[in-house]
């Protein structure tokens, strides 16, 4: 059994925001591709996708997997019971996110995992005045269990029903910044910062991309804004496609791959 895995919710309805959340454009690539691809950096097991049942998503790679809600419209919880059926028992612990958290930063995820303790059901951030169920990490046994019965009981229950039956450790900020790679990375804890309406994403996406440093074929690296690899390589002048590329060490083939603050680009043409 693996340890972490990732539930990506990806099936709500967007109503404020007029269009699909997970197929909007974020610096060359997706929100979809861009959020699931940086919780796959930052688990061990499987990235779960949850979408309304018949609903067309942008292409992803064959790694992530794919579920769909029992019926449209029934809420996060629902989403998060479906994901759970679909990993089962592959991994203990989940970190369950939203599709729209362009800003989301894989040392925010380890943070929040490495903070559910051997008798908590949820590790739940409370940041920026709220409670955050939708960016927390749930003890996958004892939290599907308790699912199971509200849904039979009630198809749409609100989040505060579960942590009522579970047992939460309240996140604080302090607590989550003081992790030295989030106090780096993600010190205004950007990584909870969602997109409802149109004027949310045309904010978010006036930001520049991330800040990466590049290597070409073992020279200095130079700083670099980038959000994807493809777009790291161009910034360094180098064609992916004669390339070999790693990020932070570990290879990297796909063009949309998602570049965070503070990774290192190696290229080798």
């Amino acid at each position: 059994m693996t340890t972490t895995a990732a539930i990506v919710l990806a099936g709500g309805r967007s109503t404020r925001m007029g269009t699909p959340k997970a197929a909007l454009e974020w610096h060359g690539s997706t929100l979809l591709r861009r959020v699931a691809g940086i919780a796959a950096r930052a688990v061990d097991g499987p990235v779960v996708v949850v979408r309304a049942p018949g609903q067309a998503l942008p292409a992803l790679p064959a790694a992530f997997e794919l579920a769909a809600d029992a019926q449209e419209g029934h809420g996060p919880l629902a989403g998060l019971a479906a994901g759970l059926a679909a990993i089962g028992d592959r991994a203990q612990v989940v970190y369950l996110t939203g599709v729209d958290v362009p800003f989301l930063h894989p040392a925010f995820i380890h943070r929040v995992l490495a903070l559910l303790g051997p008798l908590d059901d949820i590790a739940l951030p409370r940041a920026h005045g709220f409670a955050q169920p939708l960016a927390a990490a749930y003890r996958t046994a004892t939290v599907a269990s308790q699912l199971r019965k509200l849904l039979a009981a009630d198809p749409e229950p609100g989040s505060r029903a579960l942590l009522r039956r579970c047992r939460v450790a309240e996140l604080a900020e302090a607590v989550l910044r003081a992790d030295p790679e989030v106090a780096v990375h993600d010190p205004l804890l950007l990584s909870l910062r969602n997109l409802n309406a149109p004027p949310d994403y045309a904010e978010a996406r006036r930001r520049p991309a991330p800040t990466i440093a590049v290597r070409v074929d073992g020279g200095r690296p130079h700083a670099h804004e980038a959000a994807t690899l493809l777009a790291g390589a161009r910034a360094a002048g180098c064609a992916l496609d004669a390339a070999h590329a790693t990020i932070n060490g570990r290879p990297a083939t796909d063009p949309e791959e998602p570049l965070v603050a503070g990774d290192l680009l190696e290229l080798v043409p």
